[in-house]
């Protein structure tokens, strides 16, 4: 009875013992062999330094303005008679041609009725100029017969006699004179003519509306040449010169324009330390409040390479390659654009890293990208 407990014991230990190797023997035929990582080696894009004269350009923008511009104000009073031509905003007029007119026929009439005393006047002292002043008679009738009521009033003879001066003023014609003029001067304010050829861009009565002395009319601007007004840092104030040609390019930058730098503010502001600079720009297809970016070309930068700033490191660092293997070299940044950097301090036929590499590090192998190779791929 013993012998049969041994042996059962026995067995159990082994089919234990087998159990477990037929386990462990599954296990390993389900692992599979990790494969070993690959060395992987980047290709990197480079360019060969060679110094030159690197134009720096500062950035600025603005809106474009009318150079001549012209607000429509009325010195007298009357009613707004309707002229040639609405007046309305984006109304064209040509230089000379009547804007805005009036109603002056009551004025009118008494600047008349000034003219008519004045030549009564002259008339009057006719007689006694034949008689006691015979020599300066014949100019006098001479400016009688010249003298038309529906022009304007002549100017009156040279005196040049202090006695005709004295007979003259004592018969209070010089006093007439001078007061017809200043009413025929008040006479022309009733007319609002173009001073230069144009378009109205804001028009603020109508026709047939009563205007009042000093009432704001409208505006008039000279589509001829607009200004662009840009700010430029004070560092640069002394580069810019007037005369300068400009780059300019509207907001979606698909039409580019040639203005001239007409004007540069002498005084620089104190809230931004910028100075104000004025660019005259002429084109059939500006529009007044235009939004347009200017590139003005500050000075030559010599003995310098100009990079994207996206390959600069720490503000003083680029990659270069050196067999293969890539190291970081120092620079100096002397300008910043919104996209590039001007370096100095690179040497001639040093090799740097063109485009920006992801997880670059300094002893990193790379592989130089064969441009020639790839065209013949191709």
């Amino acid at each position: 009875m013993n012998t049969r407990k041994i042996l059962l014991t026995v067995l159990g230990i082994l089919i234990i013992i087998a159990s477990v190797f037929v386990a462990q023997s599954i296990i390993n035929s389900k692992k599979t062999p990790r494969p070993k990582p690959e060395k992987v080696i980047k290709t990197v894009f480079v360019d060969t330094v060679k110094n030159g004269n690197v134009s720096i350009i500062i950035p600025a923008n603005g809106n474009l303005s009318a150079k001549q511009r012209m607000e429509l104000y009325s010195e007298v009073q009357g009613v707004f008679r309707k002229g040639s031509k609405l007046f309305k905003a984006g109304q064209a007029y040509r230089s000379g041609e009547t804007i805005i007119r009036m109603d002056a026929s009551e004025y009118a009439a008494s600047v008349q009725s000034a003219k008519s005393n004045l030549y009564n006047l002259v008339t009057s002292i006719m007689p006694d100029l034949r008689l006691d002043y015979p020599e300066i008679f014949p100019k006098w009738q001479k400016y009688l017969t010249d003298f038309n009521m529906e022009n304007s009033t002549p100017a009156l003879p040279e005196m040049t006699d202090e006695k005709e001066k004295y007979f003259i003023s004592g018969r209070g014609i010089l006093t007439n004179y001078y007061n017809v003029k200043n009413l025929e001067q008040r006479l022309s304010k009733y007319r609002i003519s173009a001073p230069f050829s144009g378009i109205l861009t804001e028009a603020l009565v109508t026709e047939g509306t009563l205007v009042r002395s000093g009432q704001k009319l409208g505006e008039f601007i000279n589509t001829d040449v607009y200004e662009l007004e840009v700010a430029i840092g004070k560092d640069y104030s002394d580069l810019l010169k007037v005369g300068e040609k400009v780059e300019l390019v509207n907001l979606n930058g698909t039409k580019t324009y040639t203005g001239k730098v007409a004007r540069v503010n002498g005084s620089v502001d104190l809230a931004s330390q910028t100075i104000r600079a004025y660019i005259d720009v002429n084109d059939a297809n500006l529009r007044e409040g235009m939004y347009l970016e200017a590139n003005l070309d500050a000075k030559q930068e010599e003995d310098a390479i100009e990079i994207d700033r996206g390959l600069l490191l720490e503000n003083d660092k680029i990659f270069v390659v050196r067999d293969t293997v890539l190291d970081l070299v120092d620079v100096k940044p002397v300008y910043f654009s919104d996209k590039k950097v001007v370096l100095k301090g690179v040497p001639d036929g040093l090799t740097i890293v063109s485009k920006p590499v992801v997880g670059a590090y300094a002893g990193m192998l790379v592989k130089v990208f064969d441009e020639s190779n790839a065209k013949t791929t191709k």
